[in-house]
C-alpha cells in the first residue's frame, strides 16, 4: 500500500545575501494513513521549512528546490508530485486535502473577522454548501474541538479568546474540510502545560476518528512521547535518526537525539547542571557531528544556592484589581481580581519560583512588585523600604536594585539601536561609570559573561537567535548590578537545548553576583529545577507554597496536582 505522503531525497537552498544556504539536505521520510509522525529538532533544523515545502508555501525566490520529490497519495492508488503542481493547482489541496495548524494562532487568525467567519471561509471555498449549512457545520466543529458556548464563540473575534481557545479555532479551521493529512507546526509551544495536554489529546482524538495522517512538528521530545507513533530527528537540515517513538526514547542512536533527551529539566535533580547539545557533539573537519564519549565534566557540577534567612522583600495583603465595566463617568462597576489579597516573603539569595496557568496573576504580581503596575491595596517592603509609599519619581534610585527580564526579548529590545547601546543605556541613565569607553568595556565584559562575544556590540536585535536575545536582556538586567531580578517566562518559548543553556547561565550568574530571583513560569518542571521554594498561583491567590521538591513530588492542592500531571514526562505511552 502506498504511503499517504512520501518525501524522497528532498534538497532545498535559499539564496541569501551572504550566499547560498542549504536549508534541506537530501531528506527522506513517509507518513501513512492513521499515523502520527513527529519532526523533532531545534530552531533552524529544517522542520518548518519541510512542512512549508509540502504545501508550496515558501517564496520562490529565494527558495529553490534542487532535488527530490514530495509524493501525495490520497486514496493509496493515484499519486501526485506536489513539487510539480502549479501554484494555482495547489488551491484545491491546501486546507482541503492537506491542512496546517500554525505555531502562533494570534498571527494566523484574521483579527478583523469573527472566529466563525474564518471557519466558514474554508468550508465555502472547498465544499458546495450554502452559508446556513456552513454556519451549522462551523458550530458543530466548535463543539468537536470543545470550545465553551460554540454559538457565542462563532461571533467572537480572536482577541477575545485565550491562547488555548485560539488554538482550538485553528484546529477547527484545519479540520473542517476533513483533510487526509494534517500538519501541526509547534501548535502547543507557548501554551500552559494543562492547555497543552488538552490540545494534544484533542488532536489525537480527531486524528483517530478520521484516520488521517499527521506530521507533528516540535522541539520537545516530551510532547513527542504523548502523541506520536514515529519520530524523525532533524539537525541542520538533515535527518540524523528516525524510528518508532519507543525506540527513540529507549535506545537513541545519534548523539544529537541523546542530547535532546538529556536537556530536559524534568529528567534532572534540582540545581544539577543541565547538559547541553555541545556536550554530546563535537565538530570534525567535514562538519559532521561526532559523539563525545561522555558529556563534558562541567555538566556534573551542581548548583548550591546561597540562601539566607534574611527577608529581602515582603508583600502584605497585596491586591491588584482591573476594572472590567465602567459607567459613562468612568466609575468602575466591576473588577477582575488579578492579584487577590496575597502575602509572602522572599529571602535574600534564594530563587523563588512562581508558577500557574496563564491568567492566574503571575506576571501582574511580578510587575506590581516593581511598581510597573500600581497595587490596589497592600504594601511591598523591599530591604526595609515601603515601595508602595514612594512616589514614582522617588523609585528611580531603587530601579537599579530591582530588574526584570521580560518574556519576549525581541519586543523588549529597541530594534533601532545596537545591543551594545541597549545594555549601556541603563548605566548611562543611572550614572554608572563616568566615561563612554568604560561603559563600553563593561558591556563587552557582560556580553562575555552571558556567552556572547564582545564584537557583537554593534549588531542589532534581529541579527540574533531567540536564545541569544534572551542572553542580551539578561546582560542588560545585570548592567546595574541589581540585588533582585524578576524573570518573567524568560525560557518558555526557547528550544529545550537553548533553555538548558539559559537556565545554566542564570544559575552561574546567580552564584557569581549573588542576586535574588523570582522566576515566573507556567512550566512546573522548569520551576522545580531552578527554584529553592515554589509558590503556586491560581485565580489571583496563592494556592500553596513550600520547598521546591516538596511541592513537585508531594503536592497538597488539587490544582498543583493537575499542573504536575500535565507535564510531558518523556516516557512513551504504552
Amino acid at each position: 500500500m502506498q504511503p499517504l505522503l512520501r518525501i524522497h531525497n528532498l534538497s532545498l537552498d535559499f539564496n541569501a545575501e551572504s550566499g547560498i544556504v542549504n536549508a534541506l539536505k537530501n531528506i527522506s521520510f513517509s507518513v501513512n494513513k492513521g499515523e502520527v509522525v513527529a519532526l523533532v529538532g531545534e530552531s533552524g533544523s529544517g522542520k518548518s521549512v519541510t512542512a512549508l515545502s509540502i504545501l508550496q508555501l515558501l517564496p520562490s525566490p529565494p527558495a529553490k528546490f534542487t532535488a527530490g520529490e514530495i509524493i501525495f497519495s490520497e486514496d493509496s492508488h493515484g499519486q501526485t508530485d506536489l513539487l510539480k503542481r502549479k501554484r494555482h493547482e495547489m488551491q484545491d489541496i491546501r486546507g482541503n486535502k492537506i491542512a496546517m495548524i500554525f505555531q502562533e494562532p494570534m498571527t494566523s487568525l484574521n483579527p478583523v473577522l469573527t472566529c466563525g467567519d474564518q471557519v466558514m471561509e474554508s468550508l465555502l471555498l472547498h465544499k458546495k454548501i450554502t452559508r446556513a449549512e456552513a454556519k451549522q457545520l462551523t458550530i458543530n466543529w466548535f463543539e468537536k474541538v470543545k470550545l465553551p458556548d460554540p454559538l457565542a464563540m462563532f461571533n467572537r473575534y480572536p482577541h477575545q479568546l485565550s491562547g488555548g481557545q485560539k488554538q482550538r479555532v485553528m484546529i477547527a479551521i484545519a479540520m473542517c474540510c476533513e483533510p487526509s493529512l494534517l500538519i501541526c507546526d509547534e501548535p502547543t509551544t507557548a501554551l500552559d502545560v494543562t492547555v497543552q495536554k488538552t490540545i494534544l489529546q484533542l488532536i489525537k482524538e480527531l486524528q483517530q476518528q478520521s484516520n488521517m495522517g499527521v506530521i507533528f512538528i516540535t522541539h520537545d521530545l516530551g510532547v513527542v512521547a504523548e502523541i506520536a507513533d514515529r519520530a524523525v530527528v532533524m539537525y541542520k537540515g538533515e535527518i540524523v535518526e528516525q524510528n518508532t517513538v519507543k525506540e527513540i526514547f529507549s535506545n537513541p542512536q545519534h548523539p544529537y537525539t541523546q542530547a535532546l533527551l538529556a536537556c530536559r529539566p524534568v529528567n534532572h535533580k534540582r540545581g544539577k547542571r543541565l547538559p547541553v547539545v555541545s556536550d554530546f557533539l563535537e565538530k570534525t573537519p567535514d562538519n559532521n557531528p561526532q559523539p563525545i564519549a561522555e558529556p563534558s565534566k562541567h555538566s556534573e557540577s551542581s548548583i548550591d544556592h546561597d540562601m539566607s534567612s534574611e527577608v529581602l522583600l515582603k508583600a502584605e495583603h497585596l491586591s491588584v484589581h482591573f476594572p472590567t465595566r465602567k459607567t459613562m463617568f468612568g466609575k468602575a462597576l466591576s473588577f477582575t481580581k488579578a492579584v487577590d489579597d496575597i502575602s509572602f516573603e522572599v529571602y535574600k539569595g534564594e530563587t523563588l519560583g512562581l508558577v500557574g496557568e496563564s491568567g492566574c496573576g503571575k506576571t501582574t504580581l511580578g510587575r506590581t512588585l516593581l511598581r510597573l503596575i500600581e497595587p490596589t491595596a497592600g504594601t511591598i517592603i523591599y530591604n526595609g523600604i515601603d515601595l508602595t509609599a514612594k512616589k514614582r519619581d522617588e523609585l528611580r534610585s531603587l530601579r537599579k536594585e530591582i530588574q526584570i527580564v521580560f518574556q519576549d526579548p525581541y519586543s523588549s529590545l529597541n530594534p533601532r539601536i545596537t545591543i551594545g547601546a541597549a545594555i549601556a543605556e541603563p548605566m548611562k541613565v543611572h550614572g554608572i561609570l563616568p566615561t563612554e569607553k568604560q561603559r563600553k568595556d563593561k558591556v563587552a565584559e557582560l556580553l562575555e559573561k552571558v556567552n556572547l562575544k564582545a564584537e557583537h556590540f554593534n549588531r542589532y536585535p534581529h541579527e540574533f537567535s531567540g536564545g541569544q536575545r534572551q542572553r542580551i536582556v539578561i546582560a542588560r538586567a545585570l548592567a546595574l548590578n541589581p540585588s533582585f531580578i524578576i524573570c518573567d517566562e524568560s525560557v518558555s518559548a526557547l528550544d529545550v537545548s537553548v533553555q538548558a543553556q539559559v537556565l545554566n547561565l542564570l544559575n552561574d550568574l546567580k552564584k557569581e553576583f549573588g542576586f535574588t530571583v523570582i522566576f515566573i513560569s507556567h512550566d512546573l518542571s522548569v520551576v522545580r529545577y531552578i527554584s529553592d521554594r515554589i509558590m503556586v498561583m491560581n485565580k489571583g491567590k496563592i494556592e500553596e507554597s513550600g520547598k521546591a521538591d516538596d511541592i513537585y513530588f508531594n503536592p497538597q492542592s488539587d490544582y498543583t496536582k493537575k499542573l504536575i500531571a500535565s507535564i510531558p514526562k518523556g516516557v512513551p505511552i504504552g
